[in-house]
C-alpha cells in the first residue's frame, strides 16, 4: 500500500506560512514555524544539498539552537527530516551560530542553526549551512524550489510532530572547539592585567565569553544573566543597556564590556566608560589588528573605513551576510589577500586564513562574535592605550540607527519606491521633498540597498525595510554622534508620519 502523504512546493509554502528568507535565513513567528513547516524547509535543504552532492545518505549534519522557548521544539522536527533523509543528526546543544558553523565546516558536513537571532522570542527561524558555509541567495532560490513528501502520520491538524523527539544527547565537539580556536590563536595570558564585565542576558555566547576571557588571563565578571529571552539588538541597543552598561562600568571599573546577540555571532564591546561601540566602527578595529587587506562591507557601514586609510581596496554590499560573501568571494578569485567583512551590525567574517605571530586562525566566513572584543582588546594593548583611545585614532564619523517596529513592509517599499524611479534628477527632488527641510540639499542617492541619502553637508541618512521582520531602518552620519541621534530622531519622526497617513 503507497504510504499516505502529500507533495509539498517549499515556494508554496512560505507564502502560506508567512516564513519566509530574509537577509539572515528563514523567520516567522514561532506560531507560523510549526513542525510541518520546519520539517518541509530542512527536507529541501537537504534535498537541495544532495542534488549538489554535499551529503550524502548516511551523513552527519550538526545542529544547534539558541534560547528562545519555541527552539527545543523546532530542533526536534529538523532532526526528523534530518532522519527521515537518511542522515544522521548531530546535537552540538545551545551554542553560538558560528561555533556549530565552525565545527561543521571544519568536519566537511552541513549544520543548521535554530534561532531568530536579536528579533523578540515571539519570533524565530532557522539558518542552513552548507559543508562550506552559509547558503548564499541563489542556494536559496533552488531550495524554495524543491518538492518534499511529508507523511500523513507526521503531523496533528496544527502541524505539529505526533511522534517522540529524534534528537540524539548533546554532543559537545562544536562548543569545545570554538572555544580552543580561540586560545590556541591569541598568546597565552595575552588579557592579563584587564578587567572586563560579561553581560550574559540570554546570549547562548555568554559561557563561552567568558571561558575564552578568562582562558587568555582576563580578571572576568559576569553580569546580567537572565532565565528569559531578551531581545539585544545590536544595531538598536536598548536603553535599558545603555544604562546597564554605563552603570556597571562605574561601580566596576572595567577596561571594556562584552556581550552579543541571542546566537552570538554579533558582538557587543564597550569602552571603559560603559560606552558601546557602533558595530561598523568596531570592525574596522578589528579588521586593522588582524592586518586586513581587503574588507568586504555594506553600504549602510560607517565611512571611517574609507577614510582611515588603512585597508588597500574596500567593497561596498549590500546588506546581509551572504552579500559580504559574494564579495569576500570574489575578492579572493580577484586574487585579494587578507579578505575580512563585517556589518553595522558587529558580525564580523574572515574569509582568509590569518597568520599572526606564527599562529593560524583558519577562516570563518560567517558572522562571530568572540573574534571581535578579543582583536580590540590586543590592538588597545598594542598600542598602548585604552578601548577609547583607540576610538579617537578613527576618522571622526559617527553613525546612529533605530527602527520603527511593526512598520509594514509593503508600505516601506510603497514609499521608498518614489525615492527610486531610476531618474536621479527626480529622485533627488523626492529626497529633498521629503528630508531637505531638515537637513539640506542632496548631493547623491545610493540604492545599492534601500536608500542612501548623502546631503551637501556630507551628512547621511539610509532608510531601509528590514529584510527579516515588519521593520522600518534607519541609518543615520554625522561628523558628530549628537548630531547622528538628532538626525535618526527627526528622520524615525517624519517616517512614522507615513504609517499615521496610511492608517
Amino acid at each position: 500500500m503507497a504510504e499516505q502523504g502529500e507533495q509539498v512546493v517549499i515556494a508554496e509554502l512560505m507564502q502560506s506560512s508567512g516564513v519566509k528568507f530574509g537577509t539572515s535565513g528563514a523567520r516567522g513567528l514561532a506560531d507560523d514555524m510549526t513542525d510541518r513547516v520546519c520539517y518541509a524547509y530542512t527536507a529541501g535543504f537537504l534535498q537541495y544539498l544532495a542534488s549538489i552532492g554535499d551529503i550524502e545518505a548516511g551523513g552527519r549534519v550538526a545542529i544547534a539552537g539558541d534560547f528562545r522557548p519555541s527552539t527545543p521544539r523546532i530542533m526536534n522536527a529538523v532532526a526528523m527530516a534530518v532522519v527521515d533523509g537518511g542522515c544522521q543528526p548531530v546535537n552540538c546543544g545551545f551554542i553560538p551560530t558560528p561555533a556549530v558553523a565552525s565545527y561543521a565546516m571544519a568536519s566537511g558536513i552541513p549544520s543548521i542553526m535554530v534561532t531568530g537571532s536579536h528579533i523578540p522570542d515571539d519570533r524565530n527561524g532557522i539558518k542552513y549551512y552548507k559543508s562550506s558555509g552559509e547558503i548564499l541567495k541563489h542556494d536559496e532560490q533552488a531550495l524554495s524550489a524543491r518538492q518534499v513528501w511529508i507523511s500523513a502520520g507526521h503531523f496533528d491538524a496544527a502541524g505539529q510532530s505526533v511522534s517522540a523527539g529524534l534528537l540524539p544527547p548533546v554532543d559537545d565537539a562544536a562548543a569545545r572547539a570554538y572555544v580552543a580556536r580561540y586560545l590556541y590563536f591569541f598568546p597565552a595570558d595575552c588579557l592579563s592585567g584587564l578587567k572586563i564585565g560579561i553581560y550574559q542576558h540570554s546570549t547562548v555566547a555568554r559561557d563561552m565569553l567568558a571561558e575564552v576571557m578568562r582562558g587568555l588571563g582576563a580578571e572576568v565578571i559576569c553580569l546580567g544573566r537572565s532565565k528569559t529571552f531578551i531581545p539585544v539588538d545590536t544595531e538598536a541597543i536598548r536603553p535599558e543597556d545603555v544604562q546597564l552598561a554605563a552603570e556597571w562600568a562605574g561601580e566596576y571599573g572595567f577596561d571594556c564590556i562584552v556581550s552579543a546577540d541571542g546566537d552570538g555571532d554579533r558582538p557587543l564591546v564597550s569602552d571603559e566608560h560603559g560606552q558601546w561601540l557602533r558595530g561598523d566602527v568596531a570592525g574596522v578595529l578589528c579588521a586593522r589588528y588582524l592586518g586586513a587587506k581587503c574588507v568586504a562591507t555594506p553600504v549602510s557601514c560607517n565611512s571611517a573605513v574609507e577614510k582611515c586609510g588603512w585597508f588597500k581596496r574596500i567593497e561596498r554590499t549590500r546588506i546581509g551576510s551572504p552579500y559580504v560573501i559574494e564579495a569576500m568571494d570574489a575578492a579572493i578569485a580577484d586574487g585579494a589577500a587578507n579578505v575580512i567583512g563585517y556589518e553595522a551590525n558587529g558580525g564580523f567574517l574572515t574569509a582568509t586564513d590569518i597568520a599572526l605571530a606564527g599562529y593560524v586562525l583558519r577562516a570563518l566566513p560567517t558572522r562571530d562574535a568572540m573574534i571581535v572584543p578579543l582583536s580590540i582588546l590586543m590592538l588597545a594593548k598594542a598600542e598602548e592605550r585604552t578601548v577609547a583611545g583607540l576610538l579617537a585614532t578613527l576618522p571622526q564619523r559617527f553613525t546612529c540607527s533605530d527602527r520603527l517596529k511593526n512598520f509594514p513592509t509593503e508600505l516601506s517599499q510603497s514609499r521608498l519606491a518614489a525615492l527610486n524611479t531610476g531618474d536621479e534628477a527626480a529622485d533627488i527632488r523626492a529626497a529633498e521633498a521629503l528630508l531637505g527641510g531638515a537637513f539640506g540639499s542632496v548631493a547623491s542617492i545610493d540604492v545599492t540597498d534601500g536608500i542612501r541619502i548623502t546631503f551637501a553637508s556630507d551628512e547621511v541618512a539610509h532608510l531601509r525595510p528590514s529584510g527579516n521582520a515588519p521593520e522600518l531602518r534607519c541609518y543615520n552620519e554625522a561628523d558628530s554622534a549628537r548630531r547622528a541621534a538628532e538626525m535618526n530622531s527627526i528622520c524615525l519622526t517624519i517616517l512614522a508620519s507615513w504609517q499615521e497617513s496610511a492608517s
